[in-house]
């Protein structure tokens, strides 16, 4: 199929039809008319045959590469070792065994709840808070996204996801990111927990202020409070660290973990928490039930996405390759300091910050030299750049060329 552009054009035109014409429409004005085809590693090719490094990932979803050979193995042994979905209402060894692992990884919380997408995860943290607590206050901050779900959209900080479906649920209110003051004042007794994401990824790549989450982690401790960390964006080793909470040394009461976990090859998420809140569940076994949540085919590829970046040294290599951007990015602002107003970088979670609304702009000159980076939907004026965990030294200078390419292109068309 290869090279076939009347099929892609028909795809193209059938998604626009059938799916999401807004979305064709936008991704079409900024260069960004991919049909996926090809995945390899860190690149993606079009089925008209163009190579693309990806540097959009699904936000985090590809953090071992894209149909890396390991985890289509290791779906492809479960297959032949006869294992399917699994039944939700039974027990398995897939289950147990990923279950234990993220007890382990999870610094020792020892309660596990599978589903199948962050939103779920998000959701049955909020749920089971209220459920341990007794309080049905929920406390997020602005410019946080946690899902499209029902509770984890009311925790949601940003309004264009919110307003068009308001009223959502009572109880949630947002603060400022990174202001401790204003959460401290916003607590009540009606507040059962704080949810946070340690590096804002929607939001624009906000990366928590040193004493924040120790802050947080103050205000919940002896008050019946629960800390719960969004990992799903950060987690996986994006950061240079297994979760991004690590970087500050402190340990919440609940982790959502989501997107990277699949491998990019089968849908799954967690909520991982407090041992003790398992008691709650002796007494209600059913009461939160997810069909694919859990699967076995899920846990088996989730179990060989975590041997892979132990033994492949996958998080040291996102610190490094981290730094790599950061330096470049930075000698970049030096060069176009009229155009390029702020670089933030936590290992491989980046974002860039214009003067201006350049981001479509930019975007579309990098989808010409061969790099996929999207601006954010809500501020045009910033770009995220989050490229799988394998990418290689080599790669990474090409897309540093391939900004530095198109911020003078635009320089020379602006005058």
């Amino acid at each position: 199929m290869s090279g076939d552009i009347d099929s892609k054009r028909l795809a193209l035109s059938d998604f626009a039809t059938h799916v999401n014409p807004g979305k064709a429409r936008v991704l079409a004005g900024v260069g960004l008319d991919v049909l996926e085809w090809e995945r390899d590693g860190a690149i993606v090719r079009d089925v008209d045959g163009r190579e693309y490094i990806d540097c959009i990932t699904g936000f985090g979803v590809f953090n071992v590469g894209r149909r890396n050979p390991r985890v289509v193995e290791a779906l492809r042994r479960g297959l032949d070792e006869g294992l399917d979905l699994g039944d939700f209402m039974l027990m398995s060894k897939p289950k147990a065994d990923l279950a234990s692992k993220l007890a382990v990884v999870c610094s020792g919380l020892g309660g596990v709840m599978f589903e199948a997408g962050g939103g779920e995860a998000v959701d049955f943290a909020l749920k089971l808070a209220r459920a341990v607590t007794g309080r049905p206050g929920v406390l997020s901050t602005s410019k946080a996204y946690h899902g499209h779900t029902g509770f984890a959209l009311s925790a949601a900080g940003r309004p264009q996801f919110r307003e068009p479906f308001e009223p959502l649920l009572e109880h949630f209110r947002q603060v400022p990111f990174g202001d401790l003051a204003a959460m401290r004042d916003a607590i009540d007794d009606s507040v059962g927990a704080i949810i946070v994401e340690p590096v804002q990824g929607e939001g624009g790549i906000n990366i928590a202020p040193d004493g924040y989450l120790d802050g947080l982690r103050q205000l919940c401790d002896g008050t019946k409070r629960v800390l719960i960390c969004d990992e799903v964006q950060s987690g996986m080793g994006r950061t240079g660290k297994l979760w991004a909470f690590q970087h500050w040394n402190v340990v919440p009461d609940m982790i959502t973990i989501g997107k990277a976990i699949s491998g990019g090859i089968y849908p799954l998420s967690a909520t991982v928490f407090r041992g003790d809140y398992l008691a709650f569940l002796d007494q209600r076994p059913f009461v939160h039930l997810s069909t694919f949540g859990g699967s076995d085919l899920g846990c088996v590829v989730a179990l060989e996405v975590f041997a892979i970046l132990e033994e492949e040294n996958l998080i040291k290599r996102a610190a490094q390759r981290g730094e790599q951007f950061q330096n470049g990015f930075h000698r970049l602002r030096g060069i176009y300091p009229q155009l390029l107003d702020e670089v933030r970088c936590k290992g491989l979670m980046m974002a860039l910050r214009y003067k201006s609304d350049v981001g479509a702009r930019i975007a579309k000159e990098l989808a010409h030299r061969g790099v996929l980076c999207v601006m954010s939907g809500t501020e045009p004026s910033l770009q995220r750049v989050m490229p799988s965990l394998v990418i290689s030294e080599e790669q990474v200078d090409k897309v540093l060329r391939a900004f530095e390419d198109s911020f003078a292109a635009v320089m020379e068309d602006s005058g």
